[in-house]
């Protein structure tokens, strides 16, 4: 009987131990042994139903007037204390003093670290993790933070629920160098392996951000590494941020996640996960849909080129007005000359008979005197024709 109770304690102390050590100390990764699609089977968390990153769909997106602009505490306050870098063999992260946190939120937020992922194959290629409406930005930077008001810890907070806010920035290339990205980029080459750490100067974190801390996108998510737990009220902010090519390659080429006495060197890229099915969830805005609509470049151009069109085709049309509006006052005109050289009686049907022909009317007058003349001189002799003489009786 002692035997089998013996027995019993020793099954019992192998399932209670074995799990644990071994979900512990699993070594996954992005691509190959322990991969993104294997992630679930090691971590239960990376198969529920509200992980991250999404692909945010605007036109799915609902406004919420409640959200307001984000207040950074602390973020320029770096004092003279460095911060810490360091290689875990899956990101490069910054580790945050406590007395940075976010203000704007229902609870006290405290900063506790920000890490990037990023890509291999240059600009356009991905390697953001979240994405606006199917479009990958270059590279994304999270800064994460706890609830520092219900929980002693990041690692406590970070299985519950409401226990993290993580800013999600995305970064696209351009011409111009980021001063402020150069304060982490300049030092990778000092924790070029994974597990090496380096202190660098404080700077001012606020300067990664957006200018634009009040117009971004809310939901509900997950941490997007193991154990993927979902507890991370997700900030992604609407405003991308801008670094150079050569600042991109710096990330793309720098780092190993190898240690430096392994046999073998594997370079640290292509750091992001997939996107995840949203589910039930619903993706918040803290702006309006017409301040908020993201354009691409086709759409720009063909907008640019829409505008240039209705520009031309509306000076057509204003030709066409003023020509015809000429055309009609000359008409007008015209009509006005004509009817004033025309009587009225003379364009109206008349039962009077024709008048003569006017080269006549020096004959009527010529007739006209010699009647004058002849009844003259009939008058004349009349008076003197004598008259005849008395006639006496006899």
């Amino acid at each position: 009987m002692e035997s089998l109770d013996c027995f019993v304690c020793l099954m019992l102390v192998s399932v209670q131990w074995t799990p644990a050590p071994a979900t512990k100390n699993i070594t996954w990764t992005y691509k190959g042994l322990v991969g993104q699609s294997e992630w679930s089977e090691h971590f239960p968390d990376c198969g529920g139903t509200s992980q991250s990153p999404v692909d945010i769909v605007t036109t799915h997106t609902k406004y919420d007037p409640a959200l307001l602009p984000l207040t950074p505490l602390g973020y320029s306050q770096h004092g003279n204390k460095p911060f810490t870098l360091y290689n875990n063999g899956h990101t490069v992260v910054v580790e945050l003093p406590e007395w940075m946190g976010l203000g704007g939120l229902p609870w006290l937020y405290t900063a506790a670290q920000m890490h990037l992922h990023w890509g291999s194959g240059g600009p356009s290629h991905g390697g953001g993790e979240h994405t606006i409406n199917g479009q990958s930005a270059d590279a994304e930077l999270h800064v994460v933070h706890y609830n520092s008001e219900l929980y002693p810890s990041v690692s406590t907070a970070m299985t519950q629920r409401d226990g993290l806010v993580v800013l999600g920035v995305l970064i696209v290339t351009g011409e111009e160098t980021n001063v402020a990205f150069n304060n982490i980029l300049n030092y990778l080459s000092r924790v070029r392996h994974a597990d090496q750490k380096v202190s660098i100067p404080a700077f001012d974190i606020q300067s990664l951000l957006p200018t634009d801390l009040g117009s971004y996108y809310r939901y509900n998510g997950s941490l997007t590494t193991p154990p993927c737990y979902q507890s991370v009220a997700w900030i992604v902010f609407n405003e991308r941020v801008q670094i150079s090519k050569a600042q991109l390659l710096k990330m793309e080429t720098l780092l190993y996640s190898t240690r430096a006495e392994d046999e073998f060197r594997i370079l640290l890229q292509d750091n992001y996960r997939v996107t995840q099915p949203l589910n039930h969830r619903v993706v918040f805005t803290s702006f309006s849909a017409e301040s908020g609509k993201e354009l691409t470049s086709g759409e720009v151009t063909a907008i640019v080129i829409g505008v240039m069109c209705g520009c031309v085709g509306l000076a057509v049309i204003v030709r066409f007005v003023v020509k015809t509006i000429r055309f009609f006052k000359l008409l007008h005109q015209e009509t006005v000359v004509v009817n004033s050289s025309t009587s009225s009686w003379d364009v109206l049907p008349s039962n009077r008979p024709a008048p003569m022909p006017r080269v006549n009317e020096p004959k009527k007058a010529n007739d006209k005197k010699q009647d004058v003349a002849l009844n003259s001189t009939s008058d004349s002799e009349k008076k003197e024709e004598p008259l005849p003489p008395p006639q006496t009786e006899p």
